[in-house]
């Protein structure tokens, strides 16, 4: 197997990175950022997780989207992050507010041996689970669920239809395509009973595109 080497990323390149976003971040954050992402960065030459592999597009893409995420959670909310992948948002979410009780899972077994390593590796009290959001909603309790780059929104709608009354909200993390995405949900019959807003808006770092956050919630 082909072992990628990479330049390790410092905390001075994060904070460079962050600074140009404005993103404001404690030297704790920058530490365990920098650590998250060279640990990350090693693991993914075995498990395809990422392509945002340099400083810059770890902070334009993942710490942007996850810095404006944490700006739409309340305090001490219960977040399960669904198809966690690598990590993103919810390990980054975890290091930007650390008043929220976060749970990762991905139901792909060799992801999941990854988010256990990543969390035990940051000393992170999250739980990592290996296994479907769909099945975890009916057995815990969430405030909020976190999506990105998982599925558009008609695969989204469809894991959780019937079950939006087990937990608050979804947030989504989208691109420009939401709009074209939401029509096919509606098409779909898919959002019958669903309530979305689109709930923040920014801009994607080094593209003319934006990106949104959407809130799903079960309709009143």
């Amino acid at each position: 197997m082909q072992d990628e080497r990479r330049e390790s990323v410092t905390v001075a390149e994060l904070a460079r990175a962050a600074k140009e976003l404005e993103i404001e971040l404690t030297d704790d954050q920058l530490r365990q950022l920098a650590d998250y992402a060279n640990r990350l960065w090693s693991w993914n030459a075995r498990v395809n997780l990422t392509r945002h592999t340099d400083v810059d597009a770890f902070v334009q893409r993942d710490v942007w989207d996850s810095w404006q995420l944490a700006q739409c959670l309340e305090p001490q909310e219960e977040v399960l992050d669904v198809g966690s992948g690598g990590g993103v948002p919810g390990i980054v979410l975890a290091i930007l507010r650390p008043d929220l009780q976060i749970v990762l899972c991905d139901s792909v077994g060799k992801k999941a041996k990854v988010l256990n390593d990543l969390v035990t590796h940051l000393d992170l009290p999250i739980p990592v689970y290996a296994a479907r959001a769909e099945e975890l909603v009916e057995e815990f309790r969430f405030d909020s669920l976190t999506a990105r780059a998982v599925g558009p929104l008609p695969k989204l709608a469809r894991w959780f239809q019937g079950r939006w009354h087990y937990f608050g909200r979804l947030l989504a993390v989208k691109g420009p395509k939401w709009v074209q995405e939401r029509g096919e949900a509606r098409h779909l019959g898919l959002m019958h009973g669903v309530r979305l807003r689109r709930i923040r808006a920014y801009p994607m770092p080094g593209t003319s595109s934006e990106s949104v956050i959407l809130q799903l919630s079960r309709q009143a």
